[in-house]
């Protein structure tokens, strides 16, 4: 497992664990960072990544990267 951070650009990745306090986990969730779903890290710039989730693109910080498994 490596972080999100990490994830190879424009490959799918499927989620294997969701790190942080029980309000990380919540927030990552109501996102669409679930446990098996699919993730694929769109661009990266000094460590933030945008990400498509869901049919959605989504901006995350460091942070909750490195919070995120694949």
């Amino acid at each position: 497992m490596i972080p999100l951070v990490l994830a190879e650009t424009g490959k799918d990745q499927i989620i294997k664990k969701i790190g942080g306090s029980d309000e990380v986990k919540r927030h990552l969730e109501n996102l669409g960072f679930t446990v098996g779903g699919t993730v694929t890290v769109v661009n990266s710039l000094a460590g933030n990544v945008i990400v498509k989730v869901k049919e959605s693109r989504i901006a995350i910080n460091e942070d909750m990267a490195r919070r995120i498994m694949i």
